[in-house]
């Protein structure tokens, strides 16, 4: 009974990802498919989705660094990153990847597409910041924590 107020907490740091929305549903389709023989596929899918999102952000730095900025190249970049978070359920990396997008298709690429890659970093560091304290106490707590998952 000594891991009890451990599955408390691994609750409510889940619940926290919900509600301060930078996961969604998707998020939780991903967890259905864990089983017996991948108890840890959410965290192996979020692991590869931080590492290869990593990069598309920094694609993205990179291609805004000085003018002519290669808007097809941008464009590109941004689309996979929107469609990988929507896939691991990013929610607030999907939402400023599309704003972000947005702004270029209106033709704004100085100040306010520059202002949102900020805002994309920070939910992808937020999410970072949120996720592995939160899969690391999962291991700890073990593999009956998400056949507990509620409804």
């Amino acid at each position: 009974m000594g891991s009890n107020p451990l599955r408390q907490q691994v609750a409510s740091m889940r619940q926290s990802l919900f509600d301060e929305e930078i996961l969604d549903k998707q998020f939780m389709q991903m967890e259905q498919l864990e089983d017996v023989d991948n108890p840890n596929f959410a965290e192996e899918v979020m692991t590869l989705y931080i590492r290869d999102s990593t990069k598309l952000i920094a694609t993205v730095e990179q291609a805004l660094e000085r003018p002519p900025y290669d808007v097809n190249k941008l464009d590109k970049s941004l689309h996979q990153l929107k469609g990988s978070s929507a896939s691991v359920g990013a929610n607030k990396v999907w939402i400023e990847t599309n704003q972000m997008r947005e702004s270029i298709k209106a033709g704004d690429l100085e100040s306010r597409t520059k202002a949102q890659l900020q805002l994309i970093k920070l939910a992808h560091e937020t999410l970072r910041g949120k996720v592995e304290p939160y899969f690391r106490l999962v291991r700890q707590v073990g593999p009956s924590e998400t056949a507990q998952r509620p409804k």
